[in-house]
């Protein structure tokens, strides 16, 4: 049974508004007269991505953001946020191919094609890929972090101390010692260290300077 899919028929305007919420404010609702005035976006274009957000599961039926709007203005959420957005709008995809957001423009477009049942060259699915394609240009869709690293303390601008999530497992090993003949012990360790997913490399630095201090010595 063919299956709608969402689209905006004003993709780059829709980006643009999305730009604009992680820098205003949250409203009580997001509303026609908050596009109009807080994000300066007039007209029947702005006003018709209302709806788009609305399936995308930023904002409620009521006008109210929701957490994952106020999560996608967290910069170091952003992305993540819009990931989530993404499998929300497109879930019939991810039903055909778990990894549609990886899939070439060819094979989306017969994704496409295939769920909906519309024409290849109609404008309803250039539109429905071009909106698949701006959404998942600026979303991540790896999973978040195991880790939890504490970034600089900017009330004294000292870094917090890091604790980077290790498991080691200790690996015992026989072997000679001396020239006695005697049979001494080695301990070694195998370390699983998870690396948060960020770009930054401030958080890397800091992770391994901790695990020289702490496990490695001088």
């Amino acid at each position: 049974m063919a299956e709608n899919l969402p689209y905006s028929t004003s993709v780059g305007t829709l980006e643009n508004m999305l730009e604009k919420i992680k820098s205003a404010s949250v409203p009580e609702r997001f509303t026609q007269d908050f596009v109009s005035t807080k994000l300066a976006m007039k007209g029947g274009t702005a006003a018709s991505c209302i709806p788009f957000l609305k399936k995308m599961g930023f904002v409620a039926s009521d006008g109210t953001p929701t957490d994952l709007y106020k999560e996608f203005r967290n910069p170091k959420k952003s992305r993540l946020a819009v990931g989530k957005a993404f499998k929300k709008l497109y879930h019939k995809l991810y039903e055909m191919n778990e990894y549609v957001h990886d899939a070439k423009d060819q094979d989306v477009l017969g994704l496409i094609v295939e769920c909906t049942g519309g024409e290849k060259d109609s404008a309803t699915t250039k539109y429905t890929l071009s909106t698949l394609n701006m959404l998942r240009r600026i979303a991540d869709f790896d999973s978040e972090s195991e880790v939890d690293v504490e970034m600089p303390d900017s009330s004294n601008g000292h870094a917090a101390p890091i604790q980077p999530n290790i498991q080691a497992t200790p690996q015992f090993q026989i072997a000679p010692r001396g020239q006695v003949g005697g049979k001494g012990i080695n301990l070694s360790y195998t370390i699983n260290l998870n690396l948060p997913s960020t770009k930054d490399i401030e958080v890397f630095n800091a992770i391994f300077k901790s695990l020289k201090e702490h496990l490695l010595g001088d």
